[in-house]
């Protein structure tokens, strides 16, 4: 298993870093400061993916386990052009979080480049072949590699607690959550335009009640650029 220099959950770095890979300068990634309805009215409309970012605690990784085998037999079928992929290069959750984001959104525009020409290239083959693409992209691994050292973060410092990103999109209805360490994709229910950030965050906080004493979690989202 390769290793990247793991990114910064740096809204200003991460938009950088999807306009050099091609995707349109009409989206942006922005902060999600809070939960509450309140707050999350202030987050730009449209919004097309909620990106977590979360430490592997031993609680988190006990879940995952348990939901690999409750899940595991009863894999309903996912939309054809769901797109998803295995995560086998290790801190790169966050280009394949960012992945997962624009590749499940038709109407974010994606100009020629890096990002296209991977789609292009993966777009037959399974999550697990993908994973492996990736790791043999020398054009994604150079600008991801160029992007995680514009953080503000020492990569070392990283490294004695591992941080995840994932994501959460609306995909013909139903929320998928999106997470290259999983086995596959998994649903959290139904949703809609209009209901999907509501939605999406009540994901996000079910992640933090299962690890009540952790605040080390960051809530990003994919959405239209400000003026």
């Amino acid at each position: 298993m390769s290793t990247w220099t793991p990114l910064e959950s740096n809204p200003e770095v991460l938009t950088k870093y999807i306009h050099k890979l091609g995707v349109s300068p009409a989206w942006s990634v922005t902060d999600v400061i809070g939960l509450e309805e309140d707050t999350l009215e202030w987050i730009p409309r449209p919004v097309k993916a909620f990106i977590l970012l979360f430490p592997c605690s031993e609680t988190y990784e006990k879940h995952r386990a348990e939901e690999h085998e409750r899940v595991k037999d009863g894999q309903d079928q996912h939309p054809a052009d769901l797109f998803y992929m295995r995560q086998f290069t290790h801190n790169a959750c966050g280009t394949v979080a960012l992945i997962h984001s624009v590749a499940n959104n038709k109407d974010v525009d994606i100009d020629s480049g890096v990002l296209k020409a991977f789609l292009e290239k993966t777009a037959s083959l399974s999550p697990e072949e993908r994973g492996k693409a990736l790791e043999t992209d020398k054009d994604f691994t150079a600008d991801h590699q160029a992007l995680a050292q514009e953080g503000q973060t020492n990569a070392a410092e990283h490294e004695t607690v591992i941080h995840h990103f994932i994501a959460l999109v609306n995909k013909e209805g139903t929320l998928y959550e999106l997470d290259g360490r999983k086995s596959f994709p998994i649903k959290h229910g139904s949703t809609s335009e209009e209901t999907f950030v509501k939605d999406a965050a009540k994901v996000c906080k079910e992640f933090m009640s299962r690890d009540p004493d952790e605040v080390r979690f960051t809530v990003l989202a994919l959405t239209a650029a400000q003026d």
